[in-house]
């Protein structure tokens, strides 16, 4: 299901208005002949809604919707929260001075008005209001039922995608199911973070129950959100908050009993060549449960595009990137002799990558290391990336349900499980490309002995420890590393003092397992909405 400009420009249509403080969640006025009225009569049109609600989710920056002003919001990444706030990555770019929000990330010493930040809040919002027009409308409609009831389950998934990236950054937000009107708009509260969690596990829940299996999809929507894309993301929200704030008091039996539902599904397997999981090839395959998907054309920056600019961003300045997210030594030190994990996430200098010298040049490089996993060759507009950003793979339904057998004393059965991901790792291929003009896989003659089994009788915090080894390394640069850190208790250890105590200014207030320390809402938004800011801003 790669993104046409067909889709965007529906997704124009059915924008809901963001005023000047993001607030109606009105609808724009209709354009053509295509109304709210009649949109869910039509099959065709009814699909190309929902595809606007996945444009959202691929949006890198642009116009703040609605805005009569035409306020711009400037580009944001998950790398920038779940690598670059960890110990994973340094900010890199042309100096240490080029964008300085990522410094404020990074040191959290952010102000209300960091961009990242602001564009998170704006386009979360937009992607929520647009769900809630599939939602609120589709029942009503006269399409197909079967497709009736997809599309209705593949909002409902969406709705709850935005909402968790909402709750983990900034915690309890407002819920909103239906549009609200200016006259309702001055009256919107905050959900706390155990309702706000509430409500995402509804929504994937009915989204589980309402959403076929991968297999059923025809090729041509591949990337769409499955049953066990839903069942996927509902562990992973439960399993956050089971280190954090966990108000509706969850067990680890709950993500035990999820993931086994995805993995009895038989819908997905371990991409036999971890080389290629982030190459073209590895797209929405047999390990994909979900990913953002893109695709290339000759358009600049912009929402309107069909690919994305993070690619550029992270590639070497000396091929046609800026050269931010630069991989840390604490993290290829992490990774074992050996692993073919390490060269397929890490750049070093001279390196060949995708064909192509790469030299690092250490002016404009933190660490001396780029993420290869972003690694493209440049398209005809650099700023349209055709990469499909990847979100949930079935390496991580294996280790989630791993740590949860771990909790459980089930140890066996988790050491089981993550030799599974490690056997896989073992017998990789090199990164295509590793010889100049090739984009071969060339073998990684990978010795005996690397990465051996997880000895059978090994438990308690060794094995937990273990887990917490193999995610980094298996998904290294994809942007967990942060929520891990947070969820497991050691996010504060591994920040120095003074942006250890910045970061303990701004934790939840409600009870939580571990700190869990919060983004800032938007100045003007929290204002307007007359919201409560989150605490030490």
């Amino acid at each position: 299901m790669k993104p046409t400009r067909a889709a965007v420009l529906l997704g124009l249509l059915l924008t809901s208005a963001l005023t000047q403080s993001c607030k109606d969640f009105l609808e724009k006025e209709p354009l053509g002949t295509t109304t709210q009225d009649n949109l869910f009569r039509d099959p065709t049109n009814a699909v190309q809604a929902v595809n606007a609600v996945y444009d959202v989710a691929a949006w890198d920056q642009g116009p703040k919707w609605g805005d009569p002003t035409g306020q711009y919001v400037a580009q944001t990444y998950e790398w920038m929260f779940g690598d670059l706030m960890t110990d994973d990555a340094e900010k890199g770019g042309s100096s240490a001075s080029d964008f300085l929000s990522l410094i404020e990330l990074k040191t959290w010493n952010i102000p209300p008005s960091n961009p990242p930040v602001t564009t998170l809040w704006v386009h979360s919002f937009t992607g929520i209001a647009r769900a809630n027009t599939v939602i609120n409308n589709i029942d009503a409609g006269t399409i197909d039922a079967g497709l009736k009831a997809r599309l209705k389950g593949e909002a409902l998934f969406l709705r709850a995608y935005f909402y968790f990236n909402l709750v983990k950054g900034f915690g309890g937000v407002p819920l909103f199911e239906k549009a609200v009107t200016p006259t309702e708009a001055p009256n919107v509260t905050r959900a706390t973070i155990a309702q706000t969690y509430a409500f995402i596990e509804k929504d994937l829940e009915a989204a589980a129950t309402l959403l076929p299996e991968k297999s059923a999809y025809a090729g041509a929507d591949n990337g769409r959100a499955t049953k066990g894309a839903a069942n996927g993301y509902l562990a992973r929200v439960i399993m956050y908050q089971l280190g954090t704030v966990n108000g509706n008091n969850h067990t680890w039996q709950q993500v035990y009993d999820l993931t086994s539902t995805v993995i009895s599904s038989g819908q997905y397997s371990l991409l036999p060549n971890y080389a290629a999981i982030h190459q073209e090839i590895g797209e929405n395959s047999s390990e994909s449960l979900f990913e953002i998907q893109f695709a290339t054309s000759n358009d600049g920056y912009g929402p309107i595009s069909v690919g994305t600019t993070s690619n550029i961003f992270q590639n070497n300045r000396k091929t046609f990137g800026y050269g931010f997210n630069n991989p840390t030594q604490n993290l290829v030190d992490e990774f074992e002799p050996n692993d073919p994990r390490r060269e397929v996430t890490i750049i070093k200098n001279n390196d060949i990558v995708l064909g192509i010298l790469n030299p690092v040049d250490i002016t404009q490089n933190a660490t001396g290391y780029f993420n290869r996993k972003a690694a493209i060759i440049a398209p005809n507009a650099p700023e349209s990336g055709p990469q499909n950003i990847r979100k949930l793979r079935y390496a991580d339904i294996l280790l989630m349900k791993a740590e949860a057998a771990a909790r459980l004393s089930r140890s066996g059965e988790a050491v089981a499980l993550v030799n599974q991901v490690r056997q896989r790792a073992r017998s990789s291929t090199r990164p295509p490309g590793t010889t100049l003009g090739s984009l071969a896989y060339e073998p990684a003659n990978t010795p005996a002995g690397t990465l051996p089994d997880l000895s059978g009788g090994l438990s308690g915090q060794a094995l937990l420890d273990a887990i917490w080894h193999e995610r980094r390394v298996e998904f290294g640069e994809e942007s967990l590393r942060l929520w891990d850190l947070i969820r497991t208790g050691r996010y504060m250890g591994i920040l120095p003092a003074a942006v250890r105590a910045r970061a303990l200014s701004h934790v939840a207030t409600e009870t939580s397992v571990n700190p869990t320390p919060l983004l800032p809402i938007s100045l003007n938004d929290a204002q307007t909405w007359k919201l409560a800011q989150n605490p030490g801003y």
